[in-house]
């Protein structure tokens, strides 16, 4: 029980990771932006560590790091959705690349001024979801319900947006924005490797099975559920990270259902 109640916040975290982030992937996997999560996490990350120049976040830093987070990723959201429309002579894929390695660097540069630069790098990659608190969860689920009603109010026009239909400008920056969000506060808790985990493998799994966009996401929402439960389970039993197990987790099982061939594959 002491256990149940110890996971129970951070397990109703990582369900509604899945819930969001299973359904973007499905997005992400359309536009074949594949690594546009792990470089906008990689940005929010940057504008966290940034902020810790200013305050510490036991000393009200945490809505400065926030705020510059987000400020990080909208600016960064805005501009794949303008470049988005310049593919042709410009790839979108080595541009989010570009973005990545920038903020990676970046990053970096800046840990290594910071007191305890190490740790922050660390918690940037695998975050630090045991700790968070109810009031979080509860933060995380009113904005992650908001940005999902949008999604489902105005979903022709996403879908359309990220099967490259033109004139649609405005709806890519929606998207992104709202993305960008997303990414912000789930890399706040979670940690880049852990989001790009929860948002490409159970999207990935459920495409190589199904052309029925409903039925992937099923799926996704699925996998991806049982497999933060059994990366709960054995970072408790075997005393591991648990952001590093859901990574290991969730890629392993995507890999393991590589041996398995959809029908009709050869």
């Amino acid at each position: 029980m002491e256990a149940l109640q110890f996971l129970a916040a951070p397990f109703l975290l990582a369900i509604l990771l899945v819930g969001i982030h299973a359904y973007l992937g499905l997005h992400v996997l359309e536009r074949e932006v594949i690594f546009v999560d792990i470089s906008l996490s990689q940005v929010a990350a940057l504008g966290g560590a940034v902020s810790l120049f200013f305050a510490r976040e036991d000393a009200g830093g945490g809505a400065l790091a926030m705020t510059l987070s987000l400020s990080f990723c909208l600016v960064v959201s805005f501009a794949l959705a303008l470049l988005r429309h310049y593919e042709k002579s410009i790839s979108q894929e080595a541009l989010i690349g570009m973005t990545y390695a920038l903020a990676s660097g970046a990053l970096i540069l800046v840990a290594d001024k910071l007191p305890h630069g190490a740790e922050h790098l660390k918690e940037a990659l695998v975050g630090n979801i045991l700790f968070v608190t109810w009031p979080q969860v509860l933060e995380t689920l009113v904005i992650y319900s908001l940005i999902g009603l949008v999604h489902w109010v105005f979903r022709k026009r996403f879908w359309q947006a990220s099967r490259g239909e033109k004139g649609l400008f405005w709806w890519d920056f929606l998207f992104y924005l709202l993305f960008g969000i997303v990414i912000t506060f789930s890399t706040r808790h979670a940690g880049v490797l852990v989001v790009f985990s929860i948002l490409v493998a159970p999207a990935a799994l459920a495409s190589r099975y199904t052309e029925s966009l409903p039925l992937r996401l099923c799926i996704a929402w699925v996998v991806g559920s049982l497999g933060l439960l059994l990366s709960f389970g054995l970072s408790y039993i075997l005393d591991l990270p648990s952001g590093a197990t859901i990574v290991c987790t969730l890629t392993t099982v995507f890999f393991l259902t590589l041996l398995i061939r959809p029908r009709g594959e050869t």
